[in-house]
């Protein structure tokens, strides 16, 4: 996990192509999706495996795994070289940030609807000070050995998978924004959600679910439920992650965390056991981070939870495209001004809108993080859609959003409100519209 919340970010330049591997082959179509099929067993066994060979790599190249270092690319190499020889279709992505290359690794699981991807992803690297074991091994692991599960499975999900391993998220989640960023405006809005996996096996843990996606969320909530486990919000990685940068996209995230630098409490004590006054991880971005720096029960709860996600999340149905209401009139977006707002009228429907209302949103700006967007309902409720943020850097808003508005009248002048509220940069604009 990356320390700071507004970390500065590298320069990240377009590698030719974008990807050192070759093309994806077609995706296959599934000969029948496997909807109620219930997610094995994770092998807590495997997923440590997988972490001694990282401790291994780490030990191997200066004690780290960190961007730009040696330790890092043995780390991809090892992943990828498991997902090859299981039968994904994996690519290597290049970027460059403080004057070293970084590389993203993307493993496709051939099938499924490519209009209804499901990500999983973590970051791979590790601060320069350690191993990253749990910082983040343990998510990169569970994952890895999630997406070798799926391929002994032979899964056939109504969705199409996709599990990705980051680097230089501790730099500023460069490497996932330098996805998010190059994914073109069409990919990005078949992308149905993104799992992020960041500390999943902290030696104190807490067992914390993301409140992001109520849908995603209430699916990690439900598996615990199950177990007797209580969970808590997760507030402590808020936007220091790699979920961040498809958030700011309006992807819908989610995710689970054991807890970091942060002090466990008495009553999480009383209901996690551990010890109260104790960080989830004493050993969070230091040298200490080794596999003795991991909690079994925890590493194989959440693994568990994950292979849970991908198979009751994969199995989504393919939903009809609803009636459209569009508005395609440039509107300026004056700079470090007053709000602007464009217009959608809807007409003949009865009762109210949806609990998915989709709005597309098509905004050119020169720095898209100083821009707030909100949807303004008949009735004048405002929907945030997006809020400012200094870290944002890219420019243009092209998303899909989902918004509940369930307890709004579907007729009336629906309102797309835009705000530039920082200073030296201009945009309009360019189109949006309703999905009903």
């Amino acid at each position: 996990m990356n320390l700071f919340r507004r970390a500065a970010v590298g320069a990240a330049t377009l590698a030719i192509g974008g990807l050192l591997a070759t093309a994806a082959p077609a995706i296959a179509t599934p000969a029948a999706p496997s909807p109620t099929l219930a997610a094995p067993d994770i092998p807590l066994a495997n997923v440590k495996a997988h972490l001694s060979q990282l401790q291994s790599i780490a030990s191997a190249n200066g004690g780290n795994r960190a961007h730009g270092r040696a330790g890092y690319k043995a780390s991809l190499d090892y992943v990828k070289g498991k997902l090859d020889a299981a039968g994904f279709t994996t690519r290597i992505q290049q970027f460059t940030s403080s004057g070293a290359t970084g590389y993203n690794l993307i493993a496709d699981w051939p099938g499924g609807d490519a209009n209804q991807v499901l990500m999983a992803g973590a970051h791979l690297d590790s601060v320069s000070a350690g191993a990253g074991i749990n910082d983040n091994g343990s998510g990169s692991a569970g994952i890895l050995e999630t997406a070798l599960a799926v391929s002994r499975a032979q899964l056939q999900p109504t969705k199409h998978l996709r599990f990705a391993w980051w680097g230089a998220e501790e730099l500023g989640m460069v490497g996932s924004r330098y996805y998010v960023n190059n994914l073109p405006a069409a990919d990005r809005s078949k992308v149905s959600g993104y799992l992020n996996f960041d500390m999943i096996g902290s030696p104190n843990p807490g067992y914390f679910v993301y409140d992001d996606d109520p849908t995603i969320e209430k699916t990690f909530k439900d598996y615990y439920a199950g177990l007797g486990v209580p969970t808590e919000i997760e507030t402590e990685g808020d936007g220091r992650s790699d979920h961040a940068p498809f958030a700011n996209v309006g992807i819908p995230v989610g995710g689970l965390f054991t807890g970091a630098e942060r002090s466990k409490s008495s009553a999480q004590a009383q209901k996690w056991g551990g010890t109260a006054g104790q960080a989830f991880d004493r050993c969070y971005h230091s040298s200490c981070d080794l596999t003795s720096n991991i909690n079994d029960t925890a590493l194989d709860r959440n693994s568990d939870a994950i292979a849970h996600a991908i198979w009751t999340l994969g199995a989504g149905t393919t939903v009809p495209p609803g009636d459209v209401y569009e508005n395609t009139t440039d509107v300026a977006i004056p700079d470090n001004g007053a709000a602007v707002t464009s217009t959608v009228n809807v007409t003949g429907r009865t009762g109210n809108a949806p609990a998915t209302l989709k709005v597309d949103v098509d905004v050119r700006h020169t720095w898209r993080g100083d821009v707030v967007l909100d949807l303004v309902a008949p009735d004048g409720t405002a929907y945030r859609l997006k809020n400012s943020s200094s870290n944002d850097s890219a420019d243009n808003i092209i998303a899909t959003y989902t918004v509940d508005a369930s307890s709004e009248t579907a007729n009336g002048a629906w309102k797309l409100r835009a705000q530039d509220v920082a200073s030296q940069d201009t945009g309009y604009i360019n189109s949006w519209k309703l999905t009903f």
